[in-house]
């Protein structure tokens, strides 16, 4: 896989693109531009783009199993729906701090919903991994994050994995079938350039993740063992997802943020969408279950 060439499906030019989801029934992609706002989705039959404006820095996007979506606003988690581009408030989050925004999340295959908080000037350790139960139940799992990445889970359910972006660790924890972590130990940390961003885990069970100022996804092994990578032509790569039929075509997101004039005319498509074909698959796209209060 270290000869893998991404290719570029979208110059979008976000300047922090994040959370791309693959959306089997509409056979597109939706992704996030965290600073500029904005919701996007590539139609991979048609190549038609949309984008939608957020009323806040939306974190993640990911569909609920009504057809609409679950957005991680700053504030709280929001109702999307595209057909009319509304967002509604269903859960707030962290509403009493302000300086937090939600960044990255997850579906697990009971449809309860992952993510994360972190400061959005990127220096208080006040970040906060959440769980919401399919009842709407909000409960920390853990806590003490500059920037929280990630959340993925093993395709036996069994684990759990994280980021902790500043430490340049990702953290594996025993999952229950409840939702409860414990354990939580150190699953791998970067030794290259660049800080662990999102991640994914693939059909066998190895970990996918992208690496923000580091040009390049990591492959690691689920013992921690670090076995291919793939580079990319702009050095900040944010996340990754699987998508295609045969969930082999993976799909990434970059970002402009951080990078000054020179350094965009020598990456002139940092903040584009790839893709690439993978040599394995992915597991597939969960739809939340979560029963919101509204």
């Amino acid at each position: 896989m270290n000869t893998i060439a991404p290719v570029c499906e979208w110059p979008v030019e976000a300047t922090l693109g994040e959370g791309p989801v693959w959306h089997a029934a509409e056979r597109a992609v939706y992704f996030v531009d965290i600073k500029s706002r904005r919701v996007h989705r590539l139609s991979v039959d048609t190549g038609e783009r949309r984008t939608w404006d957020a009323p806040a820095q939306p974190g993640f996007v990911l569909p609920l199993d009504d057809g609409a979506f679950v957005c991680g606003l700053q504030g709280g988690l929001h109702r999307f729906t595209p057909a009319d581009g509304t967002f509604s408030m269903v859960l707030p989050v962290e509403a009493d701090r302000p300086g937090n925004r939600l960044n990255d999340g997850y579906v697990d295959a009971q449809g309860r919903l992952w993510f994360g908080s972190m400061d959005d000037a990127e220096e208080a350790p006040g970040g906060v991994l959440y769980r919401v139960d399919t009842d709407g139940a909000l409960v920390a799992q853990d806590r003490d994050y500059v920037i929280t990445n990630g959340p993925a889970a093993s395709p036996d359910g069994r684990t759990l994995y994280h980021v902790d972006t500043l430490r340049r660790v990702i953290y594996a924890f025993d999952l229950a079938a409840d939702g409860e972590l414990s354990g939580r130990r150190v699953f791998a940390a970067i030794a290259g350039a660049g800080y662990p961003d999102g991640l994914t885990v693939d059909a066998d069970g190895f970990v996918w993740i992208a690496l923000f100022g580091g040009a390049r996804i990591e492959r690691y092994a689920p013992d921690g063992t670090l076995v291919g990578h793939v580079a990319f032509p702009c050095p900040n790569v944010t996340k990754l997802a699987f998508g295609g039929d045969d969930l082999r075509t993976v799909y990434a997101t970059t970002a402009r943020k951080g990078l000054d004039a020179d350094a965009l005319a020598r990456a002139p498509l940092a903040g584009a969408l790839f893709s690439f074909r993978a040599p394995v698959a992915g597991q597939e796209q969960q739809q939340c279950r979560v029963a919101f209060r509204v």
